[in-house]
């Protein structure tokens, strides 16, 4: 008897179960409705986010619109030195006085890297990217382009920047300069820069230095002897202000505003995206985390 009672709960909770499936399957039990993801007001002149997984959009304000990138050019210098064949990190580079001259008379952001010091790519990534050093991104292009004198390899290393950038699809983007100072022809878009940014995000190199707050370089001085260089922060505060940041760049400047190419990684999801010609420093840096927010909600 107690057997056959049993039997009869169990069916009757199979019974049940059936029942609370099929009225599922057909919908007869509305969900509550989802919350709407209300779309952020930026102060950038344009905006543009994507699901860094397919490339899908998430959310868009002229994201077409050609402006001045400002340093966040030194992503691709970045993307063109890492794609080099069999690249050696460890390799030294012997730091010009004519990469110095250059900081002094653009009055540029600088890595104050020390003439006459021997500093690897690894560490002129680094001190690319962090302090956004133009004597860095100098110093790569006259490594990295072909020529029998300076100009020659620094031209040649802006010819491989803009064939990098048609290789992307970046149709609405044109360099001109190895950092972001350019000569009237350096632009890009929010969206070509993110689609930048996300091929830059399959380096693992290029992610361990764009994730790095802080980083100390040892370089080799012209006596052999080593010398401990101050330390170089990363202009990204987003790495310190927003959960899952994993990079990318600040660039800025007179033309160029307030610009940030940002990516950050949740629940197993990646955003990334890009502001340009925002209103200052702490305003950028709110336009993209209310991108980021945007961004994954989205994705749910």
């Amino acid at each position: 008897m107690i057997t056959a009672t049993k039997g009869i709960r169990v069916r009757r909770a199979a019974s049940v179960a059936v029942t609370v499936g099929a009225v599922l399957a057909t919908g007869a039990l509305t969900a509550a409705p989802a919350q709407a993801v209300t779309t952020p007001t930026i102060a950038a002149k344009t905006g543009y986010v994507m699901n860094n997984a397919n490339g899908a959009a998430l959310y868009n304000k002229g994201m077409d619109t050609k402006l001045s990138t400002g340093s966040t050019t030194k992503i691709m210098t970045a993307n063109v030195v890492l794609s080099q064949t069999n690249l050696n990190l460890d390799t030294k580079v012997t730091i010009q006085k004519a990469y110095s001259d250059y900081i002094v008379a653009n009055n540029a952001s600088s890595a104050r890297l020390i003439v006459g010091d021997k500093v690897t790519v690894r560490q002129l990534l680094y001190g690319l990217m962090l302090p956004s050093g133009c004597d860095a991104a100098y110093a790569l292009a006259d490594k990295f382009g072909t020529g029998t004198t300076r100009a020659a390899r620094v031209k040649n290393f802006i010819a491989k920047m803009n064939s990098k950038a048609k290789t992307l699809g970046m149709t609405k983007t044109h360099f001109d300069s190895f950092d972001g100072i350019g000569n009237g022809s350096n632009y890009s878009t929010a969206k070509d820069l993110t689609k930048l940014a996300s091929n830059s995000l399959k380096s693992a190199n290029f992610r361990a230095v764009v994730k790095t707050k802080s980083y100390t370089a040892k370089t080799i001085t012209k006596t052999g002897s080593t010398r401990t260089m101050a330390a170089w922060t990363n202009t990204n505060t987003l790495l310190s202000s927003y959960s899952g940041a994993i990079g990318v760049k600040t660039g800025s400047g007179p033309e160029a505003k307030y610009c940030l190419v940002f990516a950050a990684t949740r629940n197993g999801k990646t955003v990334v995206g890009t502001v340009l010609a925002s209103t200052n420093a702490t305003v950028r840096a709110a336009d993209a985390t209310k991108l980021l927010n945007f961004g994954f909600a989205k994705l749910g």
